[in-house]
């Protein structure tokens, strides 16, 4: 039974993994566009959250909910104004650009809230539990995994279901034709990377809900995204879940066996993928 505990607590904290990972998953899928800022514009997002909790007095979901616009205005303008001109054949540039932007943002956040770290208050949600036979879970833990999957679900519904998504799925194949056949490429990219940091903004709520933050820990929710992506196929949206879940399972099992070994043995799992299969565990979902 505290096997069973140990995989069903590694599931749950893939769920937030997977929310690490799936803006991420979703820019590359599109554009290409590996983002070095990808973690520290977590913590930007969580820090908006907790900003607009103390000054406002807002439910955390709710101001979550008022922050997601905004981190989408941020996702869309530095992408359409900064990222769009960066990307070609040549990787350097944007990730050169990207590791400035982490630079940016972490000193940034540095001055303006120190280095102290954070929590975002959910009151008696923190601590609440159910049952299921004898293993039991916390509330937070599978309301996080429950928006993992329902963000999966509504990025895969508007990518194969809508116009927006046929856009996207277009540019990724192939700009030029696309721009041919009346498509905005710059703008598409825009948009993509708006939906990342409204995905970012809910990654966020549980970051700061479930954990202490401060403005340098976004490096290591990028690493975490990374693997997560890497684990389950660059581009694969389901496959970004699987990729988190198994991270997570792996974490855990490690912290069972030894607590020293949990963050070891989700990097000796993300080795042994790369390992086996170097291009991940499932095909790229936008093609």
């Amino acid at each position: 039974m505290n096997w069973l505990d140990t995989l069903l607590q590694g599931v749950l904290l893939g769920g937030l993994y997977a929310l690490f990972a799936a803006g991420l998953s979703l820019v590359f899928g599109i554009m290409r566009l590996v983002n070095l800022a990808h973690g520290d514009l977590i913590v930007l997002a969580a820090f908006l959250i907790l900003v607009l909790v103390s000054l406002l007095g807002l439910n955390p979901f709710l101001a979550a909910l008022t922050a997601a616009p905004l981190m989408f205005a941020v996702g869309w303008l530095l992408q359409y104004h900064l990222l769009n001109r960066t990307l070609g054949n040549d990787i350097l540039p944007p990730l050169l650009v990207t590791f400035g932007l982490s630079i940016v943002i972490q000193n940034g956040l540095l001055e303006s809230f120190t280095a102290d770290s954070r929590r975002i208050s959910a009151g008696a949600l923190e601590t609440a539990s159910l049952q299921f036979g004898g293993v039991g879970a916390g509330l937070m833990p599978l309301i996080t995994f429950a928006s993992a999957v329902l963000v999966i679900v509504g990025l895969n519904q508007l990518i194969y279901r809508t116009e927006l998504g046929c856009a996207f799925r277009a540019t990724s194949d192939d700009v030029v034709t696309a721009s041919l056949m009346g498509i905005r490429p710059n703008t598409i990219f825009a948009v993509a990377t708006g939906l990342a940091m409204m995905i970012v903004t809910v990654a966020a709520l549980y970051l700061g809900m479930r954990a202490n933050f401060d403005p340098t820990a976004g490096p290591a929710r990028l690493i975490y995204a990374f693997e997560a992506v890497i684990i389950g196929g660059l581009g694969s949206l389901w496959g970004t879940l699987a990729g988190g879940v198994i991270l997570g399972v792996a974490q855990t099992v490690g912290a069972a066996v030894d607590p020293e070994w949990q963050i070891l043995a989700g990097h000796i799992a993300f080795l042994l993928v790369l390992v086996f299969r170097p291009r991940g565990l499932f095909l790229r979902a936008v093609d």
